[in-house]
């Protein structure tokens, strides 16, 4: 799918106010946390979404190589190593390589090819626009070949 018709998703589907909130970056910067003598709360995402879900995955593991036509989400990784892949869908670019720790969050916006490989045992939090409901999740993904290779 061209640029173009890429563009014309994304505008059918987000207002341009929702478009103009997304993260520029794939690391997001986390709030400081509140502190006091009890201990921490450490705000992740405050934003309307549908689903959170927490992904298991074994070191050496690939998973993604997919983009989003209109979700998006933000990855909180609470234990673990991963290797994120990303380029804009459509293109033929060499895709952005970033190494995301543990304590790290990242977001995927829609129209973004994506890959992770799992450097090491791995524990992350999902929290995405859509639904994460099996029909409305795979209606929405369209897939690809893995970008690490």
């Amino acid at each position: 799918m061209g640029n173009a018709n890429n563009q014309k998703i994304l505008t059918e589907t987000m207002s341009e106010k929702e478009k103009s909130e997304l993260p520029k970056e794939i690391i997001v910067e986390l709030e400081a946390p509140f502190v006091d003598d009890r201990g921490a709360i450490q705000p992740l995402v405050d934003k309307n979404m549908k689903s959170c879900v927490l992904i298991t995955s074994k070191k050496g593991s690939v998973r993604a190589n997919h983009y989003h036509q209109t979700d998006w989400h933000y990855c909180y990784v609470l234990e673990g190593k991963i290797e994120y892949y990303e380029r804009s869908t459509g293109s033929s670019d060499e895709p952005k390589k970033v190494t995301i720790n543990k304590g790290q969050m990242f977001f995927t916006g829609p129209l973004l090819d994506h890959t992770m490989v799992f450097l090491e045992d791995t524990v992350f939090l999902t929290f995405g626009r859509n639904s994460r409901s099996q029909e409305v999740y795979e209606s929405d993904i369209k897939r690809i070949n893995p970008l690490n290779e």
